[in-house]
């Protein structure tokens, strides 16, 4: 699925809210967007999601137009300011029992309970929302986010202004994407300097200029190329007499090498049977034809005797 806003633009009571925005954003994918604070990023949040009906341009899902509501159901914005932020006299367990109540699963004690074992976050349950660390705020909000099946974008709005390295929101974005969704994240420019991209700060006219996007990743195509790279090796299949079927073959004499050894055995049996045996040894009285054996065996009787005698 992809979502694409053409020449979207917000007007405001004084200044637009939005200036003249193209974007184009798809399931699988995770997108940067770098703006100084207070310049567009709640109003790109919110009529990229269906939220807010933009001035002029178009909102597009997999390229046909769509109702606003529709676009709702399939996204969800993350701790936008003064929009979908928790309140920060809330302990973490309110919020989960609100985030899962908002996706319409249980909310019952007990399932605010799991939810937080599952995550390794019982110890801070009670804990105000606003103590949580920045990164663990992110991801807990984004978790109970995509707890909707429905939802396949979601937006993060300026994580980094609850600090914390922007490396670990940023991981946690790679791994919603890595999931399937189409994932948005917006930032300060600074912040995106500290992921490694070549911004400039901001002076003069850009301090007012719109978000940007600045990064694009898709977290599941390095493994694709190590699939691919794989298929090369089996397009020699049209070369059969360079490949036949007859080496299978040649273990089988080999085993039977290996059997014949067998008489060996038997050999060493017979040398056994030439020597006399010894004295109280059972010995079979079962005619042989080999003559030297019925002699051998007609000795033992007079040499035991003999051994009695004395």
């Amino acid at each position: 699925m992809q979502i694409t806003l053409s020449g979207v633009r917000v007007e405001g009571r004084r200044d637009p809210m939005l200036e003249a925005t193209d974007l184009a954003w798809s399931t699988g994918e995770c997108l940067l967007v770098a703006g100084e604070p207070g310049h567009g990023h709640t109003a790109l949040a919110l009529v990229a999601t269906g939220r807010f009906v933009p001035s002029s341009g178009t909102v597009r899902l997999d390229g046909a137009a769509v109702a606003p509501s529709a676009l709702r159901a399939r996204t969800a914005v993350v701790d936008v300011p003064g929009i979908s932020e928790p309140d920060d006299a809330l302990s973490l367990a309110d919020v989960v029992a609100e985030g899962l109540a908002l996706a319409g699963r249980r909310s019952l004690p007990r399932d605010v309970t799991r939810w937080l074992e599952e995550r390794a976050l019982t110890e801070d349950r009670g804990r105000r929302v606003d103590q949580l660390p920045g990164v663990v705020r992110t991801a807990v909000l984004a978790a109970l986010a995509t707890e909707n099946s429905d939802v396949r974008f979601v937006v993060l709005t300026l994580p980094d202004r609850h600090g914390g390295e922007p490396s670990g929101w940023w991981e946690t974005a790679r791994t919603l994407a890595a999931s399937g969704l189409g994932v948005l994240v917006q930032c300060t420019r600074s912040s995106a300097r500290d992921l490694g991209v070549d911004l400039p700060p901001a002076r003069g006219a850009t301090l007012h200029e719109p978000p940007q996007v600045v990064l694009r990743e898709v977290p599941g195509a390095p493994e694709e190329p190590a699939a691919t790279a794989v298929l090369p090796a089996t397009e020699p299949e049209p070369d059969a007499p360079a490949v036949e079927p007859e080496p299978a073959a040649e273990p089988e004499p080999e085993v039977e090498d290996e059997l014949e050894p067998s008489p060996e055995p038997d050999a060493r049996a017979e040398e056994e049977l030439d020597e006399p045996p010894r004295a109280g040894t059972p010995v079979d009285d079962t005619p042989v034809d080999d003559t030297p054996i019925h002699d051998s065996l007609a000795a033992t009787p007079a040499d035991d005797a003999q051994e009695e005698a004395r």
